[in-house]
């Protein structure tokens, strides 16, 4: 299967599954978790797959950056996993729901674990030799000559 984007890795099928339902269980927080426990899990969530899985993506002509990126899906991933934790905990969630989501957070965190590991099949193999087209990089507002 070719992967031309991001949006066709498994991975970030199921990071999107896991912001989903982590959206749905923290609408059911009570009102004075809104703004911290509701907010965080919702922003660690999304930033699995959301910003940094894509941001990962658009940098895998190095692999550098995108082992960067990965390891900061990664650590998303474990705050999400970690406040998953704290609203079992608190009783917002229950012992059932807890399970699911962690056991989803961990499958999510193997895959990024994979992708760490053995990077090179993500990466972009083909940039070199770099070709630019130069008419394209000309000044298209020469300057004037004074009068």
């Amino acid at each position: 299967m070719q992967i031309n984007s991001a949006k066709d890795l498994n991975v970030y099928q199921k990071g999107c599954e896991l912001v989903m339902r982590v959206f749905a269980t923290s609408k059911r927080f009570p009102a004075e978790e809104k703004y911290a426990l509701a907010s965080q899990i919702r922003r660690s969530s999304r930033s699995v797959v959301c910003l940094n899985l894509r941001e990962a993506w658009a940098k895998r002509r190095y692999e550098a950056h995108f082992v960067s990126k990965l390891t900061d899906c990664d650590g998303e991933n474990s705050e999400t996993d970690s406040s998953l934790d704290f609203a079992k905990d608190c009783g917002y969630i229950s012992a059932a729901q807890h399970e699911e989501l962690t056991a989803l957070c961990r499958e999510i965190g193997k895959m990024l674990g994979s992708m760490i590991k053995i990077p090179t099949p993500f990466l972009l193999s083909d940039h070199w030799p770099l070709t630019v087209d130069f008419k394209l990089l000309s000044d298209p507002c020469p300057p004037t000559s004074a009068p």
